[in-house]
């Protein structure tokens, strides 16, 4: 079958349409249209075959065709990547948060175990401040008072006093230890 839009068939069509005309015109007004016809169906012929012969022009129109494919293309590649750049954030958001209440139930916790530990602490000083004191002779305990009294009113002798007993108890520790 032929192709009616093939530029070398559509010629050959107008040169038996001018063969036709040639032998078969009524007259010369009919003659001059079917010359007409002719011209205007070559003319049509050699546009058409000019442009499959423009190899240039056809290779812009088609790398105009394949930019805006690949401009398409990437901005649906950008428009995912962005999706997935949310989708990554809303998801670390999450995760943060997460951490953060673990974090806030573990201060939680080891707040309480410190407080815990505090009233052991606290308890055990008390019994052990009161056994002390219930075991101590009187005139011990009025003379560390009498001692404590005077500190709080004049505290620089007090000082000296416990720094000489602080150097005093290392020289006998290390002596003790073996260190002349």
């Amino acid at each position: 079958m032929k192709d009616s839009n093939d530029p070398v068939e559509r010629g050959k069509a107008a040169g038996k349409a001018a063969d036709k005309a040639a032998g078969g015109a009524k007259g010369p007004d009919e003659l001059r249209r079917q010359i007409q016809e002719t011209r205007g169906q070559l003319g049509d012929t050699v546009e058409e075959l000019a442009a499959k012969a423009d190899v240039k022009g056809r290779a812009r129109a088609r790398g105009a065709e394949l930019k805006g494919k690949a401009s398409e293309a990437g901005h649906v590649v950008q428009d995912k990547a962005a999706q997935a750049g949310h989708v990554v954030q809303d998801k670390a958001t999450e995760a943060g948060h997460v951490v953060q209440g673990k974090a806030v139930e573990a201060g939680h916790v080891v707040q309480d175990k410190a407080v815990q530990a505090g009233h052991v602490v606290q308890s055990k000083a008390t019994r052990v401040g009161h056994a002390v004191q219930d075991n101590v002779p009187r005139p011990v305990r009025t003379a560390v008072t009498n001692a404590v009294q005077a500190g709080k009113r004049h505290p620089g002798p007090v000082l000296i006093a416990g720094a000489g007993a602080v150097v005093a108890a290392g020289l006998l520790r290390r002596r003790h230890n073996g260190h002349h």
